[in-house]
């Protein structure tokens, strides 16, 4: 299935029905009085998380999803019946606005998890309602009040732990298919990833983390060159990013650097947040070098970019390094995880008024 992180859509809740207007014919029981129910509530649109689904493909032709409205009142003081809810299943991560005024309505980030997206409009009242000392034969009801209908943005922002980035062919893909189960396509030329994949790491029971590889970045992706900004925002929720480089390149070393900066510089320009993210240095294809040019290049590269922390020499193709640098990075995960709960718990405790 295509992979789609964008659709715009039109929800449309159901409307409330109307109370009727009855009164009691009983034999014997002259002025029976008023007996007429109330409407039922129209159904409400709500979007409800995932975890199997992966991309907004089931968007792009059904567009336009509606509420069942709420059934008109009855006699006897029976209540319309409830129209049915809409349940529109999105992957996990999907951010919805309104579509018209940029209102963020909310976040779809756990499996089950429920939002209302378009609330059904309230049943009316029947004539019973209406009955008092000095009226004892209404004939005034109320219509049901309509549904919410909106245009919805929908965004999906894949949820990993980790994100890879880098230039195309740095071998993103490649390490994918090494430390995960994902199959991403491989191929010798750029762009051969067009969209994100994710994978998961597993290091054992219960000890596993999710990876995704986002397409690959060159010079000027935040004023659309390339892939553009298209997938810059997949970064956004991973906790570390892994900027893998092809140390093997036979631009030299002051070349590699550069793209190293290049990148950075994207990640600026799209979101000042972004580039202060945890970001890992994992050189690549070090299989095609000599042991001694591994050395030389890595030294020079990370001297010329000031790197000192994070630096990792990995073979994607070979797997040489590649269990070191997935058992750091889940370490680091969990120290991150047991970092953010704790400043959870220290968060001090406002006075309600």
């Amino acid at each position: 299935m295509k992979f789609v992180d964008e659709a715009t859509i039109r929800v449309e809740a159901g409307n409330g029905g109307s109370g009727a207007t009855s009164f009691r014919r009983e034999k014997f029981v002259p002025r029976g009085g008023p007996d007429g129910g109330d409407g039922g509530a129209g159904g409400s649109v709500y979007r409800v998380g995932h975890e199997g689904l992966n991309t907004l493909a089931d968007f792009r032709h059904t567009r336009l999803f509606q509420a069942e409205h709420g059934a008109k009142g009855g006699g006897k003081n029976c209540s319309g019946r409830a129209g049915a809810d809409r349940v529109i299943r999105v992957p996990l991560g999907t951010k919805v606005e309104d579509a018209e005024t940029g209102e963020l309505i909310g976040e779809v980030t756990r499996d089950g998890e429920r939002l209302l997206v378009a609330r059904g409009g309230k049943g009316g009242l029947g004539n019973t309602r209406f009955k008092s000392s000095t009226n004892r034969a209404p004939r005034k009801t109320t219509p049901g009040t309509p549904g919410e209908g909106r245009e919805l943005r929908l965004e999906l922002q894949v949820l990993a732990d980790v994100g890879l980035l880098g230039l195309p062919n740095a071998g993103k893909s490649t390490l994918l298919r090494q430390v995960t189960e994902a199959k991403p396509k491989v191929a010798d030329y750029p762009f051969t990833t067009l969209y994100p994949h994710l994978g998961v790491v597993r290091l054992g029971t219960d000890q596993s983390f999710v990876v995704a590889d986002i397409p690959g970045l060159i010079e000027g992706a935040a004023e659309g060159a390339g892939l553009g900004i298209q997938f810059l925002r997949h970064l956004s929720r991973t906790r570390v990013m892994l900027h893998l480089v092809d140390l093997a390149a036979p631009e030299g070393e002051e070349a590699i650097a550069e793209s190293v900066n290049a990148i950075a510089n994207e990640l600026a320009k799209f979101s000042a947040e972004l580039v202060k993210r945890e970001r890992w240095l994992v050189f690549n294809k070090i299989d095609l070098l000599p042991s001694e040019e591994r050395a030389v290049r890595t030294k020079a590269v990370t001297e010329r970019l000031g790197w000192r922390d994070r630096v990792y020499s990995i073979s994607a193709a070979t797997g040489e390094g590649c269990r070191t640098l997935v058992g750091d990075l889940f370490r680091r995960l969990e120290e991150i995880k047991k970092e953010s709960v704790q400043c959870e718990t220290s968060e001090p405790i406002r006075e309600q008024r």
